[in-house]
């Protein structure tokens, strides 16, 4: 229909805004030297406990639904996103257990540069050239109903992960 239309409309434009004052909140909470590490996590985590509740219960009332953006959406992946983020403070910042952290930096390091490329070229599609069409086929013809195409994501994935790192080593930082 209209090529330039929004899902989301105007009105999603304070959702979204709400979405991202949360995530301000928790980085003044994080960086707050006041707040003990520990109460740090427990106000995450509660905090986010709190609102997926919160954002559940409301969803009875207006649905939880990404396509407009409702508010009880925003509850909901906002609550889900700060006891992430609690949890993963306590074990990363706090514990020390790195594990698979680096390849969350590598592509934190050109965030919107991967995004661009994703939405240019498309890993994904570039995956389907890959292992796509006869080896989809015989995969889900083989193991089960659906294989080719998680093969497919997988092997997106990697290419986007390998893509990151190789930018990350080489010390190349497309910045906005």
């Amino acid at each position: 229909m209209y090529e330039d239309w929004d899902p989301e409309g105007l009105l999603s434009t304070l959702p979204a805004i709400a979405t991202c004052l949360l995530g301000v909140f928790a980085g003044l909470l994080l960086k707050d030297a006041r707040i003990e590490p520990l109460r740090k996590v427990a106000w995450l985590v509660g905090g986010g406990i709190a609102l997926v509740l919160a954002g559940h219960l409301w969803g009875l009332q207006f649905p939880v639904v990404k396509l407009v953006w409702t508010s009880s959406f925003v509850l909901v992946t906002g609550g889900y996103s700060m006891i992430l983020l609690g949890f993963a403070y306590l074990l990363i910042d706090l514990r020390g257990h790195v594990g698979p952290t680096p390849i969350l930096v590598w592509f934190g390091a050109n965030a919107i540069l991967l995004y661009m490329i994703n939405n240019m070229v498309g890993f994904q599609g570039i995956s389907r050239k890959l292992v796509g069409g006869d080896i989809s086929a015989f995969l889900d013809a083989t193991i089960t109903k659906g294989t080719g195409s998680l093969v497919e994501v997988v092997v997106g994935l990697a290419i986007a992960t390998a893509l990151a790192r190789y930018l990350y080593r080489r010390g190349i930082f497309v910045r906005v």
